[in-house]
């Protein structure tokens, strides 16, 4: 990546910034600015997650069994415990229900890659949680692709419940869940993580990201994807979410 392309990128990551922090979104990024590959995405992500200070973790995910996932930092500052109310910066207000996990030790980055194994014995809990999607682009699910990748994938924010006890027995595949905005049913699915398998995610995570993550800490979370697809709340919306084995976790916007 020249130095040139650098300063676009840059420029993307300002633009972005400034449609956050001003509830002002564009439609997308000027067709100069746009990331043409994966690469140029992350790099926007992470001068934009710079902003925002302390990465509390990372959002990974994919949209199906056979792809290979992605991901995107989660700023410490925008993690809430279970009930939280979330204030004035959400505009978009979209809703995911997922399951989320923190990590009990670090997993520096090596040449060796981790195991599944060595990757679930350094997770300290399981949670359920909401991903709330927010983006400085007006819609985010018409942007172009790799802008919407770019604009930190359209995290917003991110609500866990309490710790599941013994998550190691849950079967992911039959789990089900609903996803409920002021008291009326959403979405109700069950085994509907996209990933096929969301456990392949934090060994891929551990392996495949730590050029970027500078390797998985303990005290971060990973949360894993959608299971309900996207919902949209409003000023003032409850949102209440429900695993039948991984617990519940609940939302208000203020």
């Amino acid at each position: 990546m020249t130095g040139a392309r650098e300063q676009e990128l840059m420029s993307a990551a300002g633009m972005l910034l400034d449609a956050r922090g001003t509830n002002t979104p564009i439609d997308d990024l000027p067709e100069e600015l746009r990331p043409v590959s994966l690469e140029e995405a992350y790099f926007v992500q992470d001068r934009i997650a710079l902003a925002y200070g302390e990465i509390g973790g990372w959002k990974v995910g994919a949209p199906a069994a056979d792809v290979t996932p992605m991901f995107a930092p989660m700023p410490r500052t925008w993690i809430a415990s279970n009930d939280a109310k979330l204030g004035g910066r959400h505009r978009f207000r979209g809703l995911e229900a997922e399951i989320a996990f923190q990590m009990g030790k670090d997993l520096p980055s090596r040449e060796t890659a981790y195991s599944r194994d060595e990757v679930a014995a350094a997770i300290a809990s399981c949670h359920p949680a909401i991903e709330v999607i927010e983006s400085g682009l007006m819609d985010p699910t018409k942007a172009t692709k790799l802008s919407m990748i770019a604009d930190l994938q359209m995290h917003g924010a991110f609500v866990y419940g309490a710790a599941v006890a013994d998550w190691q027995r849950i079967d992911f595949s039959k789990e089900h869940v609903t996803l409920a905005v002021d008291g009326v049913v959403r979405v109700e699915r069950t085994g509907s993580n996209t990933s096929g398998d969301l456990m392949r995610l934090l060994p891929w995570l551990a392996n495949e990201g730590a050029a970027r993550t500078g390797g998985l800490k303990a005290g971060q979370w990973v949360t894993t994807g959608s299971w309900t697809g996207l919902s949209l709340g409003t000023a003032g919306s409850s949102v209440d979410v429900t695993f039948s084995t991984a617990g519940e976790v609940h939302l208000r916007f203020v």
